[in-house]
């Protein structure tokens, strides 16, 4: 990736004078308008190439914060199951966005990890370029390298706009998962689970 004046060319450059330049992403905007037959100088547009910019930093440049906060409790193989957060992320196949309601379940070894934490873990993963099978394995990952538990599922559900709006242009829900340690096997662990998770959706 090139630079200019120490800057990656997606990053706003300086000039010389030290004035800042317009981002880079303004210019693809405007350019994107001009393409689709839209006048980014009327009105309503004037302000949308800005805006588009400050969206797509704001949304790739998200800090999930501290993620690793654990507190001690003894838990003697209890599951712990948090449902229903709720993301938006977007598809790498078409830069058009899908919301997911992200499950999360793991038996702690030791002790807990904070309940904020799920979320922050999830969002992390959430702002970037997806696919929803990668979102729950890179969930997933995280929780167990964090918790240092193997015992960890993670099931997603969401709906794509690169369906709902384009293409076949149908609204289906689409649900993935990711089952390891005592969820991994059809036994009781893996069973409450599933049958929690989908009864409160009815």
């Amino acid at each position: 990736m090139s630079t200019v004046s120490g800057t990656t060319d997606l990053e706003p450059a300086v000039t010389d004078e030290g004035r800042e330049a317009a981002d880079p992403l303004e210019d693809i905007a405007r350019k994107l308008l001009i393409e689709i037959g839209e006048d980014p100088d009327r009105d309503g547009l004037k302000e949308t190439p800005a805006r588009f910019a400050r969206w797509w930093r704001e949304f790739s440049s998200y800090e999930a914060g501290n993620v690793d906060t654990m507190f001690p409790l003894r838990t003697q193989g209890q599951i712990v199951l948090i449902q229903d957060i709720k993301v938006w992320s977007l598809c790498e196949h078409h830069l058009l966005p899908f919301s997911c309601s992200v499950t999360i379940a793991y038996r702690p070894h030791g002790d807990v990890l904070g309940l904020s934490k799920f979320a922050r873990i999830t969002q992390r993963h959430a702002h970037r370029l997806q696919v929803q099978e990668r979102l729950v394995r890179d969930i997933a990952d995280e929780i167990t390298k964090v918790t240092g538990s193997s015992d960890v599922a993670v099931i997603a559900t969401g709906e794509h706009l690169c369906m709902s709006m384009r293409g076949i242009r149908t609204p289906a829900a689409m649900t993935s998962s990711v089952f390891s340690g005592i969820f991994e096997e059809y036994g009781p662990a893996r069973q409450e689970l599933v049958a929690t998770v989908f009864q409160s959706r009815k």
